[in-house]
């Protein structure tokens, strides 16, 4: 495994640790499609919530909220859209993303922005 690869893998059990700290219940991590990925879906309240997962270093030029382009966008929706008829569902789905950025010594600073394709609340 690539050190990129292993860093957002690290990214990612950060992310489903913040978030199962805040009453989330993963459902599955790295839903992976032809369509494409998604990497946590959980349960919080009455949605079913897909999660993006976006982590860069200090300093970047891009922050990982501005790092997820229209096409990545489509492709979430899709993989989503996948998953529900899989697994159908009777919880509202809601898309969020969990920006992270690496602090060193496996610290995060972190914007989780709920609803994030639809206006989404930042906290």
């Amino acid at each position: 495994m690539s050190r990129s690869s292993e860093a957002g893998k690290a990214g990612e059990r950060y992310a489903a640790a913040y978030l199962e700290e805040r009453g989330y219940r993963i459902v599955t991590r790295n839903y992976r499609v032809r369509e494409g990925e998604i990497d946590i879906i959980a349960e919080s309240a009455s949605c079913l919530v897909f999660v993006e997962v976006r982590e860069r270093k200090a300093g970047s030029l891009v922050s990982p909220l501005e790092s997820i382009t229209p096409a990545k966008r489509a492709r979430i929706l899709r993989t989503a859209a996948a998953y529900l008829l899989r697994h159908p569902s009777q919880l509202q789905p809601r898309f969020d993303v969990v920006g992270l950025v690496e602090r060193g010594g496996g610290a995060y600073e972190v914007t989780h922005v709920e609803n994030a394709f639809g206006g989404g609340s930042w906290h």
